[in-house]
C-alpha cells in the first residue's frame, strides 16, 4: 500500500515540532545553568515567598520533644470544680422547669424538675452541675444550699 501526499506531510510536520520541542528544552537547560538562583525560591519569617534567602538572625530553633502531634493529654478534672452554686431566678411549679443564674459567670441555667433533688422555689440559693443538652446547659443534681 503507497503513502498518500497528505500522510506523509503530517509525519514530516510532527517531526518538526518534536525537533523545535527538544531545542527549547534544551536552550531552557543551557539558561538555568546560567543562573542557579533561578531555581530556589525561599520563605521568609512571614511564610510569603522570597527570592532571597532568610536571614540567619531570626531563625528560630524549636525542641522535637516540644512538638505535640494529636489532641495534648488532659489533666484529670477535679470533682469540686464541676459544682457551681447560684440563685433559681424563675421556676413554675406547674409546668416542671425554670432558670438557675450561675454566681460566677453570671449565666442563665436551663433547670427541669426531673434534675431536682429536693423542691425549688424562686430565689433560692442551689447547688447544681452542668451538662450541656441539645439545646443548650442544663443544670443537674440541683440540691438546695442552706
Amino acid at each position: 500500500m503507497a503513502e498518500t501526499w497528505n500522510k506523509k506531510e503530517r509525519e514530516k510536520k510532527k517531526k518538526q515540532n518534536k525537533k523545535e520541542k527538544a531545542e527549547k528544552k534544551q536552550e531552557r537547560r543551557e539558561n538555568n545553568k546560567l543562573n542557579p538562583e533561578s531555581e530556589y525560591a525561599y520563605l521568609d519569617e512571614n511564610g510569603n515567598l522570597s527570592s532571597k534567602p532568610p536571614d540567619p538572625r531570626k531563625k528560630i530553633i524549636v525542641n522535637v520533644e516540644d512538638i505535640e502531634i494529636g489532641v495534648p493529654k488532659q489533666e484529670p478534672i477535679n470533682p469540686e470544680d464541676l459544682i457551681h452554686t447560684g440563685i433559681v431566678t424563675f421556676f413554675n411549679n406547674d409546668k416542671g422547669y425554670g432558670f438557675i443564674k450561675d454566681q460566677v459567670t453570671h449565666e442563665s441555667v436551663f433547670v427541669h424538675a426531673n434534675s431536682l433533688s429536693q423542691p425549688i422555689k424562686e430565689n433560692n440559693k442551689v447547688s447544681f452541675e452542668i451538662e450541656m443538652g441539645p439545646k443548650g446547659a442544663n443544670a443537674v443534681n440541683v440540691k438546695l444550699v442552706k
